[in-house]
């Protein structure tokens, strides 16, 4: 037999229920080290936090193998929560990218062992700089933990992986740590989902967030619109012209007096109304919703969904139309 079907007939002795077991007890595992990091958010984490908080550069995050996967992450997260931070790969750090640190940074550095010699070499420099150098080592006495200014305890009882070799229950506890950092520095910054789509102006949020009806509505010759003592014939004309499902009625100042949209063209015809001849202001829907320019997309989405309609009337401060928009818009835009 191959060395290749002795393989296959492994896997297969593996039925789902021993996966299944496999998965939970990593999860379990795992659950268990990031439980274990609770009480150790205690005055060194504190302290942790005040460098950070205090710092007039950058956050400078160190991390080789899968803790560099980890700094990584925690440099993303600090940057898009408020704290610039970014990541420099310790082993191009002696060949050059150094010179990124400056003065007026804080070093965060990844260690499980605390003695990763690429970062063990760098301690010598960044003492020189005079930075400060907080760690994340699951050796507190280890040589990277000795030289810190603060040191942040991330030991694990033991790895998920059964063999106890590869990185598991320790990057995840690591990443929970940098987690934990980042959005105490958040809290204490007072960084508000505004500032946050303001870093993330292609994501949801920041459309959500930053997205205005202004942005969107249909405004000029694009808005379909009608006068009180237009015929219901020809605001349906109107309608197909402009296409938005819906027409505004204003009177001769220009302020809205109310709307006509499809559902009340269908409560018409059910009425037996003659669509030829009767007048719009005798069909229309005068307590009509209408919404601001300034306000935000999302908000006026929420207006629509609450009282079940697929449009509304943009006005200014004297209830003169300026726009129309409908929940089309709003799906293009990305804010549905």
């Amino acid at each position: 037999m191959t060395s290749k079907n002795r393989d296959l007939r492994h896997l297969h002795e593996f039925d789902a229920e021993r996966l299944i077991t496999l998965g939970r007890a990593v999860i379990e595992t795992e659950t268990a080290a990031i439980a274990a990091l609770a009480p150790r958010i205690d005055a060194e984490f504190a302290r942790a936090c005040r460098f950070l908080l205090n710092c007039q550069g950058r956050t400078v995050v160190l991390g080789m193998g899968k803790s560099g996967h980890i700094g990584g992450k925690i440099a993303a997260t600090l940057a898009s929560t408020g704290t610039p931070a970014f990541f420099v790969h310790p082993g191009e750090a002696s060949h050059g990218d150094l010179g990124m640190i400056t003065p007026d940074d804080v070093v965060l550095a990844l260690s499980n062992s605390g003695e990763t010699d690429e970062i063990v070499a760098l301690l010598p420099v960044i003492k020189r700089l005079g930075v400060p150098l907080i760690a994340m080592t699951g050796k507190p006495r280890s040589t990277l933990a000795q030289a810190a200014d603060v040191s942040l305890d991330i030991s694990v009882d033991k790895e998920a992986c059964p063999l106890g070799l590869a990185p598991t229950s320790s990057t995840t506890a690591t990443l929970a740590m940098g987690d934990a950092v980042a959005i105490a520095l958040l809290e204490a910054r007072e960084f508000s989902a505004e500032d946050f789509a303001l870093s993330h102006p292609g994501g949801t949020l920041g459309r959500r967030l930053l997205l205005h009806v202004s942005n969107i509505m249909h405004t000029g010759d694009e808005m379909p619109v009608v006068t009180e003592t237009t015929t219901l014939r020809e605001a349906l004309l109107e309608m197909t012209r402009k296409g938005l499902g819906t027409t505004a009625v204003v009177d001769a100042d220009n302020r809205v007096a109310g709307v006509f949209t499809d559902g009340d063209l269908r409560r018409t015809l059910d009425a037996g109304i003659d669509v030829r001849s009767a007048p719009i202001a005798e069909v229309m829907t005068r307590q009509c919703k209408t919404t601001r320019a300034e306000a935000l997309a999302v908000e006026a989405l929420s207006l629509m969904e609450d009282h079940k309609i697929n449009a509304l009337l943009v006005v200014d401060d004297q209830q003169k139309l300026i726009g129309v928009l409908n929940m089309h818009d709003l799906l293009r835009s990305g804010v549905v």
